[in-house]
């Protein structure tokens, strides 16, 4: 027998106040530096290395004679790394459960006969995961040391330091200390010989059946078990994209076990989780001529994985919001738009009853590419159209990229202008299509680059999409493409640093209480800028990643579509990017027929931005063509638009707890319930209260959901399931899987809103900004 649930609408007035999220790093007092108890059950090496912790202090045997510690450890509060000479082994606790093991090849040094200055040292190269490792030579005499033994030093409780000897006479040293509450810091260092050294290689074990996530954006599965992941954009000449797609990279790891790994490094770097074995873990890092710096990194522990990121986010900057209406729903289109069009889809959208906050002008609008301008005979007053969108309660966004084109008429003299004046990178390894790119590592060149951005801001812009700012690459098969910048940095770190150098210069033009920045690239601490991530050009399809699709005569890899698209914005979350928002109905290969385009706007609904455009610039409202877009597909939309704008307050009140908990909006099921031990890729949690199983398969009216343990009711039509366990749900087109935990609560703002903008009319146009309104209140009692 069906049983449902009855959904309240509970009258509250409301007023949400935003927050800012930079959060100072707290010391807290020292841990005690005692050994808890060891419990029956524990690992082996828990039992055999207590006894040993209470010689953390040199002690004698003879009068004079000095005996060097054998055991050492460093006490973070639940955290500990534990040091036992007798092993050669280094251990990661969580109070007195054992999550990570450094064995004696856990610290190795790869070194090389000469570090030379024209290669880039990219790991990638060394896995076969590469499919490049036939056509790539290592670096002639490359050797990874074996650890032969190590001397305990400066033992103190707070931290200790390891004297490392390799053979071959290279020694190295590893500073371990507590650098706040549940967090180690490790520095990795090579001394003697250290100047041959071109890689860092760190082994853990773990579980066998340990899970792993973060490491940043990726398209074919939030789980990283089996997987040789590569931390910077690569080239992949079988992809259509011709590259790895590698937009937003992070190397920040969590296990499901409640470890973190945070490698604060910018070079090139590879995570292998357990390909090679069930329980190990291997990381390198290409780090070059800048190895005897050393490398720095960082363990975790928490009780509950989904704990982590908040750690990360103490050392790197937690993530400022964007403004209230940037979730959206956004409406854009590609290309062949003008004034006209412009005010004709906001008036459309509108006469459709479509909630919407947002509207953005895609390339071209301007003269030329970033001559900042609106080419007059297409935009004859961009003022008065701007007002025009915000009398209806729009906000704007444009278009943008970091060039500056020498060979169009409208930016020619901005180009000579930043040529005399030294704002391009004085070695440029590749030029765009639109020319050089900005050095903003030049202060002069950022003011001036701001000051042209002020002609947009200046009449009402308070957002934009920043495209494209990838040329700095490593390299290929391990030469450089050699680049030099303002700073006196290289492509060695830049190939990241740029992006968070070109956001940032938006992000400061942008309204102090938030605004708009959708970005398609990120890197570590760029989450500081408030971006919301937008994964680049996806296929207008329900291919998976990699599926191989016919093209121009050839088979080629695909990048993904709308499976891609749910597993890229799922695995940002863990990684420090909160924010997500894909082309609904994908990019390439567009238009999406009625289907695809149903089941996309179904899923992003429930996700923590809503943005609605794609590459042939078709619209919801526009009913004709081929593409089956009928009034059916039309009153879904107006449906699941509008729900995305109801559940506002869940998402900002979602988004404002990051500040206090780091845990992100979309999380992964498996990171959210890591004691099921089930880690679908195609089924995700939205809070605590929401868990989302969107249809990824054309033609399917089912799916199966695996539920926790416990009551769930379909968050659309009431029904009643009970975990814990897979369950055959029906899902007719136009209705996604969706479901409300039992004793959850999530708060809706009226079924007429419009938008949370100010309006001109508010007789005509519902807004937030008019009148907070009534909070609706769904919830499933127990």
């Amino acid at each position: 027998m069906k049983k449902y649930v009855f959904f309240v609408g509970v009258g509250i007035f409301i007023g949400c106040a935003s927050s800012k999220n930079q959060i100072a790093l707290d010391s807290s007092p020292d841990a005690s530096d005692s050994l808890e108890s060891e419990s029956e059950g524990n690992v082996d090496l828990a039992l055999e290395i207590a006894p040993d912790l209470q010689r953390d202090d040199a002690s004698t045997e003879n009068e004079g004679d000095a005996i060097p510690p054998t055991v050492a450890q460093v006490v973070a509060l639940d955290t500990r790394v534990v040091f036992d000479k007798k092993t050669l082994t280094l251990s990661l606790f969580r109070k007195d459960k054992v999550l990570l093991v450094f064995e004696k090849d856990g610290f190795s040094l790869g070194a090389v006969n000469e570090v030379l200055d024209n290669l880039s040292y990219d790991p990638w190269y060394l896995y076969p995961a590469s499919g490049l490792e036939e056509q790539y030579s290592p670096p002639e005499g490359l050797v990874f040391l074996e650890l032969l033994d190590a001397e305990l030093t400066n033992v103190d409780g707070k931290s200790f330091s390891l004297r490392l000897f390799y053979d071959q006479g290279f020694e190295a040293s590893l500073l371990v200390s507590k650098d706040a509450d549940d967090t180690v810091a490790l520095h990795f260092v090579p001394e003697k010989l250290g100047e041959r050294v071109a890689f860092f290689r760190l082994r853990a074990r773990t579980n066998e059946d340990e899970a792993f996530y973060g490491l940043g954006a990726w398209h074919d599965h939030v789980n990283h078990r089996g997987k040789t992941r590569v931390m910077q954009m690569e080239i992949d000449l079988e992809s259509e994209t011709s590259h790895n797609d590698g937009h937003v990279r992070v190397p920040l790891l969590i296990g499901s076990s409640g470890f973190g790994m945070f490698v604060n490094s910018l070079f090139g770097m590879v995570f292998d989780c357990a390909s090679q074995e069930k329980d190990l873990l291997e990381i390198m890092v290409g780090s070059g001529k800048h190895s005897t710096d050393g490398l720095l990194f960082y363990l975790f522990s928490e009780d509950h994985p989904l704990d982590i990121t908040k750690h990360y986010y103490e050392l790197t900057g937690f993530p400022k919001l964007p403004a209230r209406w940037a979730l959206g729903p956004w409406i854009w289109r590609d290309e062949g738009v003008d004034q006209d069009k412009v005010i004709s889809d906001l008036m459309a959208i509108r006469d459709y009853d479509l909630a919407t906050t947002g509207y953005w002008i895609d390339r071209p609008y301007a003269s030329a590419v970033n001559s900042f301008d609106f080419n007059p005979s297409d935009y004859y007053d961009p003022a008065s159209m701007i007002e025009t969108a915000h009398d209806l309660g729009f906000k704007v966004a444009l278009w943008h990229s970091p060039y500056v084109n020498p060979k169009e008429e409208a930016s020619k003299p901005l180009f000579d202008y930043a040529k005399e004046n030294g704002f391009f990178p004085p070695v440029i390894g590749v030029t765009g299509k639109w020319g050089p790119i900005v050095d903003f590592t030049n202060p002069l060149a950022t003011k001036w680059w701001q000051s042209l951005l002020s002609r947009y801001t200046s009449i009402g812009v308070e957002g934009y999409k920043l495209d494209y700012g990838e040329e700095v690459v490593l390299g290929f098969l391990g030469a450089r493409t050699p680049w030099l910048f303002y700073d006196g940095s290289d492509e060695r770190t830049m190939h990241h640093l740029y992006q968070f150098w070109y956001h940032k210069v938006y992000a400061e033009t942008l309204p102090e209480d938030g605004g708009f920045l959708l970005v398609r690239t990120g890197t570590i601490g760029d989450q500081v800028h408030a971006p919301i991530v937008w994964p680049g050009d996806l296929d207008a399809s329900f291919d998976m990643h990699d599926a191989p699709i016919s093209e121009d005569g050839g088979t080629n890899k695909a990048v993904g579509g709308f499976p891609a698209s749910v597993v890229y914005g799922v695995s940002l979350g863990p990684s420090g990017f909160p924010f997500y928002g894909a082309d609904t109905g994908g990019y390439i290969h567009a238009p999406p027929d009625k289907e695809l385009f149903t089941r996309w706007f179904e899923q992003t609904c429930f996700s923590s931005v809503m943005q609605v455009g794609n590459g042939a610039s078709t619209v919801p409202w526009e009913l004709q063509g081929p593409d089956g877009y009928d009034e059916e597909m039309l009153s879904w939309y107006r449906f699941y638009s509008r729900l995305h704008l109801r559940l506002w307050p869940y998402l900002w009140t979602l988004a404002t707890e990051i500040g206090k908990t780091g845990r992100p909006i979309q999380r992964p099921f498996g990171l959210q319930y890591p004691e099921l031990g089930v880690h679908p890729w195609d089924q995700y949690m939205l809070g605590d209260e929401l868990l989302v199983a969107p249809v990824m398969e054309r033609g399917k009216r089912t799916r199966k959901v695996f539920l926790p343990e416990g009551k769930w009711v379909h968050f659309l039509n009431g029904m009643i399931f009970e975990g814990s366990g897979e369950k055959d749900v029906d899902a007719d087109l136009g209705s996604i899987p969706v479901f409300l935990r039992q004793d959850g609560i999530v708060p809706l703002l009226r079924p007429t809103i419009d938008t949370l903008n100010p309006v001109a009319n508010p007789e005509a146009i519902d807004s937030y900004a008019t009148s907070a309104g009534l909070l609706y209140v769904r919830v499933f009692p127990v």
